[in-house]
């Protein structure tokens, strides 16, 4: 097969601006003005991640196109997007900049036979309480924002109950702000786990998705199908001992595996013929057993507006903070520091352990 190309003045330069001062010459000049394949763009790519960072998996993670460079993922396709087939809708776009509260459903009962997306609640077999447990929390995002970091900013704010992925408590606030390639999170005073710093570094490489983002996902004729008419949805189980995609769809659920969820589900703003289509919901697997509790995660957006964000209230927060003289998180794996005093070892992977996982 043949590979795509990409020349002369409409090759990528985003790397160009990143580049660190060791980085090949030669390999500069291809992106510059030569051609350049995409095989060759992700090779280059994932070697100034790693020139850059190192190969220290807390670090950068493996996020298949959408958060860092392709070349970092075993994904499918050397450049970590899915072309559409016949018959399948064109892709949505995000808008430039967007925000929306959200529901959070953390789904720990007879998930298996109720796999996500869901419109609105999950289904009427899953009694809250029982099944799964509600909390709320809200998005910004701004792909204009630049900065020296890069471009994008985006902020996710969990209230009282944080994002279920990490093999920790998650009964506290917290948020995650990209600016640019850099990702911080951030704790509050009123709840703030004992040991946990106000902000730690998450990731040096971990931008906000780009407005193509769902180019980065397999679409799924099943997922959409549980939404409704017009609904698309995309997902795919990853292996997380090897990393490589496994399966296209939420279901039949993989979470035993091991593999791990990651879905986006866009629906109509509203009944009328010819709704545009919104963001709907954004749906992935947690950590499945104690203390998080929580196989399978559906964040449902309930009031999603194109309105920009106000930096005062959201990235401002970390926008003054140098990164290099902040802890790093160790979320993923909370026993390597003394930060989360008690937390052990993980019992079963998290989304830092995919392409490493070889069991505890």
């Amino acid at each position: 097969m043949a590979q795509r190309m990409k020349c002369g003045p409409g090759a990528p330069s985003s790397i160009l601006s990143r580049a660190s001062a060791g980085a090949s010459a030669i390999a500069l000049g291809l992106l510059a003005g030569g051609c350049v394949s995409a095989d060759e763009q992700a090779d280059q790519q994932a070697g100034e991640v790693h020139q850059t960072y190192g190969t220290t998996e807390n670090a950068v993670y493996q996020t298949y196109g959408v958060h860092n460079p392709p070349g970092v993922s075993p994904c499918a396709n050397r450049d970590c997007r899915y072309p559409r087939t016949a018959g399948q809708p064109a892709d949505p776009l995000y808008p430039e900049f967007w925000t929306s509260r959200w529901t959070m459903y953390r789904i720990f009962n007879n998930y298996e036979n109720n796999p996500p997306p869901y419109n609105g609640r999950p289904p009427a077999s899953l009694v809250a309480g029982r099944d799964y447990e509600i909390s709320q929390g809200a998005t910004y995002y701004d792909s204009t924002w630049r900065g020296a970091s890069g471009e994008g900013a985006m902020m996710e704010h969990y209230e009282r109950r944080c994002l279920p992925i990490f093999p920790i408590r998650n009964d506290f606030t917290c948020s995650f702000i990209s600016l640019g390639n850099t990702a911080y999170f951030v704790t509050y005073d009123q709840d703030r786990p004992a040991g946990m710093p106000r902000v730690c570094l998450f990731s040096g490489w971990n931008h906000p998705p780009r407005r193509d983002f769902v180019s980065h996902l397999p679409f799924s004729a099943d997922d959409s199908a549980r939404l409704g008419d017009r609904a698309q949805a995309y997902s795919f189980w990853v292996n997380v001992s090897d990393g490589r995609p496994i399966q296209t769809g939420a279901s039949p659920d993989r979470t035993n595996v091991p593999a791990i969820l990651f879905g986006y589900a866009f629906a109509p703003a509203s009944a009328s013929p010819g709704a545009p289509l919104q963001p709907s919901s954004f749906y992935f697997s947690g950590y499945p057993v104690a203390p998080a509790n929580a196989p399978i995660v559906s964040q449902n957006y309930t009031d999603w507006a194109a309105v920009r964000p106000d930096p005062a209230r959201t990235w401002d927060q970390v926008s003054g903070l140098d990164p290099a003289t902040l802890p790093r998180c160790h979320l993923f794996d909370p026993q390597t520091d003394g930060l989360l005093q008690g937390e052990t070892a993980p019992r079963h992977p998290t989304w830092g352990h995919i392409g490493r996982w070889r069991g505890q």
